[in-house]
């Protein structure tokens, strides 16, 4: 159930009808499963490598100690008209804001869904660093020539 309600983008209403399961039972397996996904992300996602000092990968030699990546898009999604304006992007589509962080390698080391399409990316990426759990650059990885200390 709760695989077709993400693949699908079900409301859990349509489930209930569709399973013939309460709308209570439906909730708590929805929310077991997603919390089994979300403890799989040590599994799921890559622990980050520094770029190396002689790394001849032309993309990344230029970026000595760097992590990776990242980046934020928007994924178009369905909203009940009332939030639409909440969900609507600069380009008027019904989105929401994805912040996603990848290795060299393109492997992802961190996701971060369900922001409005109206959000601003760096109000998504404060979120995300502010989360408990939530994204961390490790001490000593930002590097001065591109943050300054002020």
């Amino acid at each position: 159930m709760s695989i077709h309600i993400l693949a699908h983008h079900q409301k859990q209403r349509t489930i209930n009808g569709n399973f013939e399961r309460s709308g209570e039972t439906i909730s708590r397996h929805f929310k077991k499963v997603i919390n089994a996904i979300i403890s799989l992300q040590g599994e799921l996602l890559k622990k980050p490598e520094a770029v190396h000092i002689n790394s001849t990968d032309e993309r990344w030699k230029w970026f000595e100690g760097c992590l990776g990546a990242l980046d934020g898009t928007h994924i178009r999604v369905r909203v009940p008209v009332e939030d639409k304006p909440r969900y609507r992007t600069r380009k008027n589509e019904i989105a929401i804001n994805v912040l996603g962080v990848c290795s060299q390698d393109m492997q992802f080391i961190y996701v971060l869904p369900g922001w409005e399409g109206s959000a601003a990316d760096s109000r998504v990426l404060r979120d995300a660093i502010s989360r408990r759990n939530g994204f961390v650059v490790p001490r000593g990885k930002l590097h001065k020539r591109y943050f300054s200390e002020k």
